[in-house]
């Protein structure tokens, strides 16, 4: 498995990777005509304009196999200092692998050694226990449940997870001696 930066030129096979993802996970959570919808569409635009603008204040990696795209995941830093884990998505074959946990944990470490002392957040759709139980056994800490609106008539519950700064840099000093 190769664990490289993203570049524009994977935008549309994380757009796709991120579309398969949702439909995948968020099944049992979200509307069939939402996520067969224009999803894949709004993802490629997402993606095309992410990558295209990607700045020191963000991190994308993508995880690469005989030329198949994984997983990746994408933190940018927010305007409270934080860093967002804004997505981390693998291939709903390879979920359970531990390719989630080698890509959440490297956005970990990028966050302790380019954004020290700055939390780490991330939000995950209530009901996606998988991911819940994942994060939860990653050292995230739930620290808020909210509404979050996908859609004019669609909105569903999110829960927040935090590593507190001080938490980031001791897990990212341990994973480094490993």
């Amino acid at each position: 498995m190769r664990i490289a930066a993203g570049t524009p030129a994977d935008a549309d096979r994380i757009a796709a990777l991120h579309t398969a993802s949702w439909r995948s996970a968020y099944a049992p959570l979200l509307p069939a005509a939402y996520l067969n919808g224009s999803l894949a569409e709004e993802q490629r635009e997402k993606w095309r304009a992410r990558t295209a603008a990607l700045t020191a204040d963000q991190l994308l990696l993508t995880a690469e196999e005989d030329g198949e795209l994984c997983g990746f995941v994408y933190l940018r830093t927010t305007a409270d200092g934080r860093v967002h884990v804004d997505n981390l998505h693998v291939r709903p074959d390879r979920v359970g692998t531990g390719l989630g946990r080698r890509l959440l944990r490297a956005g970990l470490t990028w966050a302790a050694g380019t954004r020290p002392g700055r939390d780490v957040v991330l939000e995950v759709l209530r009901g996606n226990d998988r991911a819940i139980v994942f994060y939860e056994r990653e050292g995230g800490l739930r620290t808020a449940e909210r509404p979050l609106r996908l859609a004019p008539d669609l909105v569903v519950g999110e829960v927040e997870y935090i590593w507190p700064a001080a938490l980031v840099g001791r897990l990212a000093k341990e994973w480094s001696q490993v």
